[in-house]
């Protein structure tokens, strides 16, 4: 696979930005433009072996984020009129049942990720904004699509389907959709290649641990178990999602507490999580809290884990042979204790952790359990801008 492309990943008030050289595998440039919408944006561009360009300029809007972000490159490089691009590629949140691979962008397309935002109000209409904005930007280039959903298409339906009313699925698209899709594939190939294992015969139960956080149960190198659902909320403890209630706790607070659903939803969304047991959703912050005799922050690791080990073993039994156990984002790479004390007690199962191999904080992808482990933990840095690129010059190639 070869060729340069320019990802762009619009989030809910943030864009990010890399130009990727897929052949070689690395980034040439990358940028961020973050508080978009707030009196005072800021744009972080960098490339290989030069200063970071940090300006401080108002960005109303992913439009105008985006045109700074172009701007950038003219101003510091490299050109992209000189970069060799053949695409770009977009992140998109949710292609629904709609889009089960990446595609192809054209305005029936574009249409439909508008349409789509039903399903992911906060992040489809900004991707929508971007993918508008690039093709202004770059219109004699092809644009591709790449869904967080897509993934999670070869779910099978026992894994898919809620046990409500039919008419709620067939009327509203109400199903378990799955997301992190891109950094999933990534990793679960990771894991193979480390491993020495075609990636068709190797079954990985992935854990992408961030801000927001999943599990994905791969088998073979397709999806058939996830931790998130309809939207990103369902599944693990996240820095400011709640993961997995009650469904009738809305109906609850709304008795009790004279709460209505938006407020509901907000509050789970934004207001839970981490953020709510411990008062941060940093774990840095959590760690340093726990040292301090925090009881509020030790509950919450220990309610954090619980919830990863317990998708652990529910994902291995989905499995039936589990071969590794990858962790990844920014805690799974990063935080040794989050890694043993999510598979403290699996040792019946297969799952050995070495604790020197562990604790060693380094980079790349490493193998962490300790020999003869039947079930091998694994660290694998994600590169979701890079898979985009991947997925894409795959598309464009056949």
């Amino acid at each position: 696979m070869t060729g340069r492309v320019l990802v762009v990943n619009c989030g809910s008030s943030s864009l990010k930005y890399r130009l990727v050289d897929v052949a070689a595998g690395e980034a040439l440039a990358w940028g961020l433009a973050e508080r978009i919408g707030q009196p005072e944006g800021r744009l972080t561009h960098a490339r290989a072996g030069a200063e970071p360009d940090v300006a401080e300029q108002p960005l109303p809007d992913h439009e105008a984020a985006l045109t700074a972000a172009l701007a950038a490159f003219d101003r510091t490089g490299p050109a992209l009129a000189d970069a060799g691009l053949v695409a770009v590629a977009h992140r998109v949140v949710h292609g629904g049942d709609r889009f089960s691979a990446p595609v192809l962008v054209d305005d029936d397309v574009l249409r439909a990720v508008r349409e789509l935002a039903a399903l992911a109000p906060l992040h489809n209409p900004v991707n929508a904004v971007g993918i508008d904005v690039a093709r202004r930007a770059f219109p004699d280039l092809p644009h591709v699509a790449v869904f967080d959903t897509a993934f999670h298409a070869t779910l099978p339906a026992a894994a898919s389907t809620y046990a409500v009313p039919r008419e709620w699925a067939r009327e509203h698209g109400v199903r378990r959709y799955g997301f992190h899709g891109t950094s999933h594939a990534f990793v679960s190939r990771g894991a193979a290649e480390l491993l020495g294992r075609p990636l068709e015969e190797t079954n990985t139960v992935v854990l992408h641990l961030g801000n927001g956080a999943s599990a994905t149960a791969v088998a073979g190198g397709r999806s058939v178990d996830t931790s998130m659902g309809m939207t990103p909320l369902e599944g693990l403890v996240m820095g400011t999602r709640s993961g997995d209630v009650d469904p009738a706790l809305g109906a609850h607070l709304h008795r009790v507490a004279g709460l209505g659903p938006v407020e509901v939803d907000r509050a789970l969304n934004g207001a839970g999580g981490m953020l709510a047991l411990a008062g941060t959703n940093d774990l840095r912050e959590v760690h340093r809290r726990i040292a301090d005799g925090d009881d509020a922050a030790v509950l919450a690791l220990d309610v954090f884990c619980h919830r990863v080990r317990r998708y652990v073993g529910a994902f291995m039994a989905v499995l039936g042979r589990t071969d590794a156990i990858a962790f990844t984002g920014g805690i799974g790479e990063n935080d040794a204790v989050v890694r043993a004390r999510s598979l403290a007690g699996l040792e019946p199962l297969g799952v050995r952790l070495d604790d020197e191999r562990n604790a060693v904080r380094a980079g790349g992808a490493r193998r962490v359990s300790a020999d003869g482990s039947p079930v091998a933990v694994l660290v694998v840095p994600t590169d979701e801008e890079l898979e985009m690129a991947r997925q894409t010059v795959a598309l464009l190639a056949r």
